[in-house]
């Protein structure tokens, strides 16, 4: 290496730099020749042979070490004894062996000189980098050296002092801990006031920890017993925090007791003790209540009150404060089962979230299951639903049997069912509960009540019975009992099958979507509602002074072609007139027209016929029925109370008006006895003293017995209006009974008309007047008559002052269709059994007087058909068959009378006296005596 160097610097190369320490090596003093004995060299030629043995001449070792010292070596050679001719010729042999050498070196250069110049430059930037390293590393250990002379004593003892004073600030970091442990209660006590429980929770549980590091020094242990006794006092307060949750649900304070709990690792213990609240509640809130009301009436500061039983204290509120306790009270109960509510809520809500991982030493689970604790709280919720809303049972039962509801008023007795029935509402939202132990309390107080309400309502109604006058209670034409206070519940819901909850959500607020507590999850409550009956709206159901009735009269002239301007009530006439009790041919329009122009003063429009009586037994029915909807298990005593009602009514109406013994006014009788009072319970009403039904000029007490009579019917109606709601509240099993009800009695209530109008037309026609005319008639003349009998034109007198008084009674009170048809129909069929029983009375008669009997009764028939529309005249048959009946031979006579059982004995006697006479034998008269005679027999 140290040659080609020697040779490159010879050569005039550059060479590293100066201020690169330069490596010496023992081949350092061999010499290259220069340029210009390189450049003789190559202008001599030489021998390349001679040249080889030169080189082959230099010893191996000259080609084998590159390390030894060739001064050296050469130097040892040399024999002892030196010569200098000897040295010249051995130095001239050397330089001869260096100049092939050097001539070899540089052919071999001239020939390699591009790589050799490329390997030069690697050759020579790894020196240089090689050189740098040894800069650096020499730099290096200087200034190791001069570090491990200067600092190796410093460097201890700053290490020393550095370990020492880690020690203290660890140490000092200790005792801050400590420090702040033992300050732990004051901010333990402000996140408590704060109701931060899960972050006192949190700080204690992480002090407790912090102190069980520290555990070795020894004021340690007592802060680890004031940690516990912290931990003790959460739990007291987070208890009373769970407890208000019962009274007033709040989602925030909720969450924070929740997870207090859970980071106690008791979630289940929390949930057994929200239960226990929950209990704890619903007795001390109705107990407060109560009892504040109760010192509240007895109006003294005496504690006496509050060592009571709660059965106990209930028996000393006053009726006064019965229904605003009972509303506090419901008001009260709602709140605890709206927080149960909203508990449960929160836990569906939150139900999907991971409990909180317990903390060593307060797990109470032994199973690793992360639902096993939502499952036990889901499941404690939904059991407890039923017992929460049995202890709200129990304690609205005790208060409501409390006191004794039969002296209440009815719309205060209606309110508290109401509110009852509205909690009942409530449980079965809450956990559909049927509310079994409500029911049968307020069925116990309802029918306690009921029975001496009716009782009461009973006598009432026979006093307005006894004192009513029969006068027109003036209504409006559009009059309808869905116009009524004690209606208004049917005017919310119109469908009878509907549910009196659902009835009550429709009514007391707008949207019936979702259940109570999701309607008041925000605010509000059930209980708030105020007593309806006692709103501010009137009723208008009264006509003022009869305007709109002489207003629906003028309407009838204005038309006379058309029937849209009758009423429908008019139109129901007319087809009643067709399919009533009274069967009538088909009426054609003209007679409709004709009807309306003689007879509009019996129509008076639409004026409905009812009394002051008629409309107080009406808000009966519908008191009743407001009873009945709100509490069903007493419907069939309600319903059977109803038909008593109306019983009572028509029982009064057809012993006043449709019996002969009631006609005279009755005598001043004194008090019933105790005696009679337990044999009747309720006396028999008497008309009233101010009624007159036996004068003439009133056609007997026509108006009265109008009133009275289809007051009755009207009542009827309603209550068949009323029938689909009653069937739907009635028991099944009890259902036959309102059916008979209804079939037997209610339908019956136009039957009444027949009856109590026949008194008026026996009285205001005189038939004897008539019977004894025709008994002054001659019948057996000789000549046919062309001029009827006085009688009838005394008859069709008596008949035009008939209609004449019917006028003027409509005047005071509208005649239906149907009354006026009814008594024509009495008047004419009295008229012609007269008629008959005149022509029965006859002695004799001849083919002429046979021939004047019909032309009497065609002239009675004329005028008649005049007076009335009535078609066909009734009974008219009856009279033309008796009088053809004159005609008859002996052979048709009997099988005659076989076949019209319809005239009396005396009537056919006459017929084979007069008519046969003294054509037939003693034995065929027998005979046909005897066939006569056959049906009384046969009754016998």
């Amino acid at each position: 290496m140290q040659k080609i160097k020697s040779l490159m610097s010879r050569q005039g190369l550059k060479s590293p730099p100066e201020s690169v320490p330069e490596i010496k090596s023992p081949v350092e003093n061999f010499r290259i020749p220069s340029k210009e004995e390189l450049r003789e060299l190559r202008e001599n030629p030489t021998d390349p042979q001679a040249e080889q043995e030169i080189i082959n001449s230099i010893e191996e070792i000259y080609f084998n070490n590159d390390s030894f010292d060739v001064v050296e070596y050469e130097l040892e050679k040399l024999p002892s004894v030196l010569g200098l001719q000897d040295l010249e010729e051995y130095r001239d042999k050397l330089k001869q062996q260096q100049a092939v050498v050097s001539k070899k070196v540089a052919d071999l250069i001239l020939e390699k000189q591009a790589a050799y110049v490329k390997e030069l430059e690697r050759v020579t930037s790894l020196q240089t980098n090689l050189q740098l390293a040894a800069v650096i590393c020499t730099n290096a250990r200087r200034q190791l050296n001069i570090a491990k002379e200067g600092f190796t004593q410093a460097s201890l003892g700053l290490l020393a002092n550095q370990r020492k004073r880690q020690l203290l600030v660890g140490l000092l970091k200790s005792l801050r801990t400590i420090k702040t442990l033992q300050r732990t209660d004051v901010r333990l006590s402000e996140m408590l006031e704060e109701e931060d429980y899960p972050g006192a929770i949190q700080l204690c549980l992480e002090c407790q920890k912090a102190a069980s590091t520290f555990k070795h020094y020894s004021c340690i242990s007592e802060l680890n017993s004031k940690l516990q006794d912290t931990l003790e006092q959460i739990e007291e307060q987070l208890d009373v925090a769970l407890s208000k949750t019962c009274k007033h649900f709040e989602v925030g304070h909720y969450t924070k007791v929740q997870l207090a709990y859970r980071l106690l690792g008791k979630t289940q213990t929390a949930m057994d003790q929200l239960h226990m609240h929950f209990t704890q509640a619903i007795h001390n809130t109705v107990f407060q209540v109560v009892l504040g009301y109760v010192e509240l009436c007895a109006g003294n500061s005496d504690t006496k009150f509050q060592k009571l039983q709660y059965k106990d204290l209930c028996m000393h509120i006053t009726p006064d404060s019965y229904i605003p306790c009972l509303s506090d009270l419901c008001k009260a109960l709602w709140e605890v089962m709206l927080s149960y509510y909203r508990t449960m809520s929160w836990h569906e809500a939150h139900d999907s979230e991971e409990s909180a991982p317990a903390p060593d030493g307060h797990c109470e689970l032994t199973t690793d299951d992360p639902n096993f604790n939502r499952s036990y709280v889901k499941k404690k919720l939904e059991h407890g639903l039923s017992r929460i809303w049995q202890d709200v049972q129990l304690k609205a039962k005790i208060y409501l049997l409390g006191t004794d509801l039969s002296n209440f008023k009815y719309d205060d007795f209606i309110f508290v069912l109401d509110i009852i029935s509205r909690l009942m509402q409530v449980g079965e939202e809450f956990c559909g509960s049927k509310s079994e132990v409500l029911q049968e309390s307020i069925r116990k107080q309802s029918m306690n009540y009921f029975k001496s309400y009716h009782r009461i309502r009973l006598e009432e109604l026979r006093m307005f019975l006894e004192n009513e006058t029969w006068e027109l209670c003036p209504v409006k034409s559009n009059f309808s009992i869905l116009q009524l206070h004690e209606f208004k519940f049917m005017r919310q819901s119109r469908s009878p099958s509907m549910s009196p909850s659902k009835q009550y959500t429709m009514t007391s607020s707008a949207p019936a979507a979702g259940s109570l507590f999701d309607q008041y999850q925000n605010g509000g409550n059930p209980f708030e509602q105020q007593n309806d009956s006692k709103d501010d709206e009137t009723e208008d159901v009264l006509a003022a002074n009869g305007c709109e009735s002489d207003e629906l009269e003028k309407s009838v002239y204005q038309d006379e072609d058309s029937d849209s301007d009758v009423p429908e009530e008019l139109k129901r006439d007319y087809v009643d007139e067709q399919t009533g009790d009274v069967p009538l041919k088909s009426v054609s329009k003209e007679t409709l027209k004709s009807r309306k122009k003689s007879d509009c003063y019996l129509n008076k429009g639409n004026t409905l016929i009812l009394t002051n009586t008629t409309l107080n037994v009406i808000r009966l029915v519908g008191k009743y029925m407001q009873m009945m909807n709100i509490l069903k298990p007493i419907a069939f005593d309600v319903i059977h109370c109803m038909s008593q009602l109306f019983d009572y009514y028509l029982y009064a109406v057809y012993t006043f008006f449709g019996r002969e013994d009631m006609e005279a006014p009755p005598e001043t009788s004194g008090p019933l006895t105790a005696t009679e009072e337990r044999k009747e319970k309720i006396p028999s009403p008497h008309l009233s003293h101010l009624v007159v039904l036996n004068a003439a000029e009133t056609l007997y007490g026509l108006a009265e017995r109008v009133v009275a009579t289809e007051s009755l019917v009207f009542l009827a109606d309603q209550f068949d209006c009323l029938q689909p709601h009653l069937d739907a509240m009635m028991p099944s099993a009890k259902k036959p009974f309102l059916q008979q009800f209804y079939s037997q009695t209610v339908s019956t209530a136009s039957e009444l008309r027949k009856p109590i109008y026949w008194i008026v037309a026996a009285k205001a026609i005189d038939y004897e007047q008539m019977l004894h005319l025709m008994a002054s008639v001659k019948w057996d003349i000789k000549e046919i008559m062309s001029q009827h009998n006085v009688y009838i034109d005394t008859l069709l007198k008596q008949f035009e002052h008939f209609h004449k008084k019917l006028s003027e009674v409509s005047k005071r009170v509208r005649i239906p269709f149907q009354v006026s048809n009814v008594l024509w129909e009495h008047c004419i069929r009295l008229a012609n059994r007269s008629i008959v029983e005149g022509y029965a009375n006859v002695k004799k008669c001849s083919n002429e007087g046979r021939a004047l009997m019909q032309l009497d009764f065609q002239q009675f028939l004329m005028k008649l058909e005049k007076l009335t529309d009535i078609r066909p005249i009734p009974d008219k048959e009856f009279v033309e068959t008796y009088i053809k009946a004159y005609y008859l031979t002996e052979n048709d006579m009997e099988r005659w009378i076989k076949e019209h059982r319809e005239y009396s004995a005396k009537q056919l006697t006459n017929l084979v006296n007069v008519c046969l006479g003294s054509h037939i034998n003693k034995k065929a008269r027998q005979k046909l005596i005897a066939a006569i005679e056959e049906p009384d027999r046969l009754k016998r």
